[in-house]
């Protein structure tokens, strides 16, 4: 399927009924693959961004988090990001209030390239 910007993109299956609560689509931006994380992530939930995240590196370098839809997230998906971000090039933008719960305490803010816009983390 393709984007409005003629780039790919795909909308990510929920099966389980924690994941029902989620939303993830991706799409192609430029020269980076977008992730747009919407609704709940926790155990239940993070394999399927993990997923998506490991799918993207296979077809691009540079691979953005859109994370203002989060709703929920624990440390499942803290150790997703971190666990990605180690070997891959990863930028997270717009984190979510309750994504920022998860990040500042424990560090991760400092770690993650973390801007403000889809538009900074892509360029």
């Amino acid at each position: 399927m393709s984007s409005a910007n003629g780039g790919d993109s795909r909308a990510a299956p929920t099966t389980s009924p924690a994941a029902s609560l989620l939303h993830l689509t991706q799409h192609e931006r430029e020269e980076a693959w977008v992730v747009a994380i919407h609704g709940a992530f926790d155990l239940d939930s993070a394999p399927l961004l993990a997923s998506a995240l490991q799918d993207a590196a296979t077809t691009h370098t540079m691979v953005v988090v859109d994370a203002v839809g989060v709703t929920f997230a624990d440390s499942t998906v803290l150790n997703v990001l971190l666990n990605f971000h180690r070997g891959h090039r990863l930028r997270l933008a717009r984190p979510a209030l309750q994504l920022q719960r998860v990040l500042e305490p424990t560090g991760a803010d400092k770690v993650l390239d973390i801007r403000p816009t889809v538009e900074d983390a892509i360029t």
